[in-house]
C-alpha cells in the first residue's frame, strides 16, 4: 500500500512539475539558508581558533595599561624592563619561556626595493613563545643578543616583497639608517590573528631595536609561554602578583598592566560567533515555515482539483486512511524533495562562500541530516490537514463535484 501511494504521489507531482517546483521553493530556500549559515559559522569559528593558535600555544601576553583596543590607556602606564622578563622566568614555575619584546614600524630597503613593515626586537625565546619555525638560516647567537648586533630574521612577506622569492639569508638590508644582515627566514604562518599578515615581520635582537630604532631600553610587552599541562589561570595570577610587587602597586590600587590569555580570547570570540550563527540560523528557519504554508496551500488546491478522483476511489472501496496516506505521502515527498535540493545547493553555496571570505569549509553531517529530516516533518505537519480533508469527503458529493 505504501508503494502504491508513493507511485500515485510521484505521478501527481509530475503532472504539474512547474507548480511543484514553485511549491517547494520555500523549503529549498529555508534548508539552504540554515545549512549555509551554520557551515560558514563553523568555518569562521575554526578560522579564529587557528589564527589565535598561530600566536603560540598556551600564550600569555603582558602589556602596560588596563584596557585594550580603542581608548586604551597604555600611554599612561610605565613600560617593562628586561629584568621583569627575567623575574617571571625565574620565579613563576609554570612558565616555559618569556620573551621581552619591543616593536616599531620602519621602512626596510634592499637594493631598489623598499617595504614598510613591523620590526620586533626580542630574544630567541620569541621564536618559542610565538610558535615560529625557521625555513632556512639560524636564530641569534648569544653574542649577537648581548652586543645588540645588526642581524635579523625575516618573514615570508618580506622575502617576497624585497627578494622576489629568492633566499634572503646572507643578504644585507637597510633598516632606517643602518645595514642589517639577514641570518634566518621564518616559515610562513599566513593570516595571523584578527586578519593581520603574520609573515610581515622582521625580528632583531632586543638591544639592537632598543638602541638603533627606538632609542629607549623600554620593553613594550612580555610574551609568556606556559608549560604544557600547567594551569594558565594559575600562571596568570602568579604573573599578576609578581608584576604588582615589582611595579610597587599598593593593595588598594588598580593594576597598571594587563595579562592577556590568548586562548580565552579565542574561546570568547568563538562563543560570540556561535551565538550569532544560531540567531541567523533561527531567522533563516522561518523560510521553512513559509515553505510549509506554501505546501499546505497547494495541497488544498490539489484536493479541490481531484475531488472526483477521490470520490471514485472512495466509491470503489478505498478506505479513509488510504486516501489520507496518499495525500500525506505526496506532501512529504514534495517537502523532502525540496529538502534534498536545499542540502545539495547549500553545500555548493557554502563551499564557494567559504573560499570568498577565506574561512575553511567544514561539512557538518549533523546539520545536513537534521535539515533534511525537518523538511520531511514540515511535509507531515502542513500536509496533514489537506490529506485529512480529502479523506473525509463524502463519496456521493465528491462524484457530483464539477
Amino acid at each position: 500500500m505504501l508503494w502504491n501511494s508513493l507511485v500515485l504521489a510521484v505521478r501527481a507531482i509530475r503532472r504539474n512539475v512547474l507548480r511543484s517546483f514553485l511549491t517547494i521553493l520555500g523549503v529549498v530556500i529555508g534548508v539552504s539558508a540554515v545549512i549555509v549559515m551554520v557551515t560558514l559559522g563553523d568555518g569562521a569559528t575554526q578560522s579564529i581558533k587557528d589564527q589565535i593558535s598561530s600566536l603560540g600555544s598556551n600564550l600569555l601576553v603582558v602589556r602596560p595599561g588596563q584596557r585594550l583596543g580603542p581608548g586604551r590607556d597604555e600611554a599612561g602606564a610605565p613600560n617593562f624592563k628586561v629584568e621583569d622578563a627575567e623575574a617571571i622566568a625565574s620565579q613563576v614555575r609554570a612558565v616555559a619561556a618569556v620573551a621581552p619584546t619591543t616593536r616599531a614600524n620602519v621602512t626596510v630597503v634592499y637594493q631598489s626595493q623598499n617595504w614598510s613593515t613591523n620590526v620586533t626586537g626580542s630574544t630567541n625565546a620569541f621564536f618559542v613563545t610565538d610558535n615560529w619555525r625557521l625555513a632556512s638560516g639560524r636564530m641569534f647567537t648569544d653574542a649577537e643578543e648581548r652586543g645588540g648586533q645588526a642581524v635579523c630574521v625575516v618573514g615570508e612577506t618580506l622575502r617576497k616583497e624585497l627578494f622576489g622569492g629568492g633566499n634572503p639569508v646572507g643578504s644585507q638590508i637597510r633598516v632606517k639608517r643602518f645595514a642589517c644582515e639577514v641570518v634566518g627566514l621564518l616559515r610562513s604562518k599566513g593570516q595571523g590573528a584578527f586578519g593581520m599578515d603574520a609573515d610581515d615581520i622582521v625580528v632583531m635582537p632586543l638591544r639592537t631595536v632598543q638602541r638603533r630604532v627606538r632609542g629607549s631600553d623600554d620593553v613594550t610587552s612580555l610574551q609568556v609561554s606556559v608549560r604544557e599541562g600547567a594551569s594558565i589561570t594559575s600562571a596568570a595570577d602568579a604573573i599578576k602578583s609578581l608584576m604588582r610587587e615589582r611595579r610597587n602597586i599598593a593593595e588598594n590600587e588598580d593594576d597598571n598592566f594587563t595579562v592577556i590569555d590568548t586562548k580565552q580570547i579565542a574561546d570568547t570570540l568563538s562563543g560570540s560567533i556561535r551565538v550569532m550563527t544560531m540567531l541567523l540560523g533561527a531567522v533563516a528557519a522561518i523560510s521553512l515555515l513559509v515553505g510549509g504554508i506554501g505546501i499546505m496551500n497547494i495541497m488544498l488546491v490539489s484536493v479541490t482539483e481531484r475531488t472526483r478522483e477521490i470520490g471514485i476511489r472512495l466509491a470503489i472501496g478505498a478506505l479513509e486512511h488510504e486516501v489520507l496516506l496518499q495525500f500525506l505521502i505526496e506532501s512529504v515527498a514534495l517537502a523532502s524533495f525540496g529538502g534534498l535540493i536545499g542540502v545539495v545547493l547549500a553545500n555548493l553555496v557554502a563551499s564557494v562562500a567559504a573560499g570568498a571570505i577565506q574561512v575553511p569549509f567544514l561539512f557538518n553531517p549533523g546539520v545536513n541530516v537534521l535539515s533534511f529530516v525537518v523538511s520531511g516533518l514540515i511535509g507531515v505537519v502542513f500536509g496533514y490537514f489537506p490529506a485529512r480533508r480529502a479523506a473525509m469527503l463524502d463519496p456521493i458529493e465528491a462524484l457530483r463535484y464539477e
